[in-house]
């Protein structure tokens, strides 16, 4: 008998799925699985805190960010706002080195300029994409990059380097710390991209975890840039005193600066710190290929808490995995924020601080810092002539 077109049809499309059932249980790979297969790359462990020296550092401060940073390539520095003292530094030997590209951590410097010099206002609306436009504080809180190429390519090369040197880029931030490096600033625009993109990923600029601090610091408590000091002997320490290097009339700005970061840390690029049940930080993250080291960055510069900063904390990680990147370093630390409020670092209570260094001399002068007679006015040379930024200086 002879079958007919339509069963042999169906015979064909029968054996066609039994062979495919079967397959699996038979050893054979479906071609489209063994495509998927996809390899992953862990970087291996690190000690960040090998050959540091901790006599210094305020024991509670850095054992929280140690736990925090884990095995992994980066450094975290902690600064008290309202002084200037170095509390903790991880990895001394990353955060002393001669600088790294700043990423989008160029942003709050290009977005002074930007308010100082009448480029933008809090309200000002730029096209960012198709029917998409942005405003200072949703540019911040989600690093968008055009936003900040179009306000820099407005304020030019010139202004932009201008704010930056003011703003302490390119030169020590430091008092008495010999392993400081400056950092650098580029002579001219970059060959690539211009000041465009030096202001939104901080192309030809090199920038120290002190510096980022620095100017952390200088939002934090309002105004005041001091001297970052780290010290290292009993004397030094029953010593210390608060060393004022500039003073900046922000306080127009402040709020716009200020929303900005805190609104990275609730819903943009820097969610991963934010803590519902502790301490609330306000920061910036940042993330690129660094173009002379090689290798990615992750930072994140912030402080906590709102009130009465108690505290500066800047994170940077440096490798070649993936998942190195800004948000990765805000995680680090909102676990440090986690761990000191924890330990009860941020209450009201003095006497509930863990830090003991300082002393009765030391901790009534930083009830006036402004006024303290530790003020060290700081050289500006030929920056300190110049309009509108002139005014953005307040005279002692």
């Amino acid at each position: 008998m002879r079958r007919s077109p339509v069963l042999q049809q169906a015979v064909s499309v029968l054996c066609i799925f039994l062979a495919g059932a079967y397959a699996p249980a038979l050893g054979a790979r479906p071609a489209s699985r063994a495509r998927a297969r996809t390899h992953h790359h862990y970087a291996p462990p690190v000690d960040p805190s090998k050959d540091d020296v901790t006599t210094y550092d305020d024991p509670v401060v850095r054992g929280v960010a140690l736990d925090a940073l884990g095995h992994e390539n980066g450094s975290v520095v902690a600064m008290d706002p309202t002084t200037g003292r170095i509390l903790a530094i991880v990895n001394q030997k990353m955060a002393f080195s001669s600088g790294f590209e700043p990423c989008s951590t160029i942003k709050p410097f290009i977005a002074i300029a930007g308010l100082e010099e009448g480029v933008i206002t809090r309200d000002t609306m730029i096209r960012v994409a198709y029917r998409r436009y942005m405003d200072l504080t949703e540019a911040m809180a989600h690093s968008n990059n055009i936003f900040f190429q179009t306000v820099g390519t407005q304020l030019g090369f010139e202004r932009v380097i201008k704010y930056d040197r003011l703003l302490g880029l390119g030169q020590r931030v430091g008092y008495a710390i010999p392993e400081e490096q400056p950092g650098a600033l580029p002579v001219r625009p970059p060959l690539f991209g211009g000041t465009a993109r030096m202001s939104s990923f901080g192309s030809g600029v090199r920038i120290t975890p002190f510096q980022l601090a620095s100017l952390v610091g200088m939002l934090a408590n309002g105004g005041t840039q001091y001297y970052l000091q780290y010290p290292r002997t009993t004397l030094e320490r029953e010593n210390f005193e608060p060393r004022v290097r500039q003073q900046f009339d922000i306080a127009p700005v402040l709020p716009d600066l200020r929303e900005g970061m805190l609104a990275a840390v609730l819903y943009g690029s820097a969610r991963r710190s934010y803590d519902p049940y502790g301490e609330q930080d306000l920061g910036k993250t940042g993330t690129c290929n660094d173009e002379q080291m090689g290798g990615r960055l992750g930072w994140f510069a912030s402080y906590a808490d709102q009130a009465h900063p108690k505290i500066v904390i800047v994170v940077l990680l440096h490798g070649g995995s993936h998942w190195i990147s800004g948000p990765h370093a805000s995680e680090i630390a909102g676990r440090i924020y986690r761990g000191l409020y924890e330990r009860n670092y941020f209450a009201d209570d003095d006497s509930a601080h863990p830090s003991q260094y300082l002393s009765q001399d030391s901790s009534s002068s930083q009830q006036s810092p402004v006024t303290s007679g530790a003020i060290v006015p700081a050289s500006l040379g030929n920056y300190s002539s110049l309009t509108p930024a002139a005014s953005f200086i307040s005279s002692h």
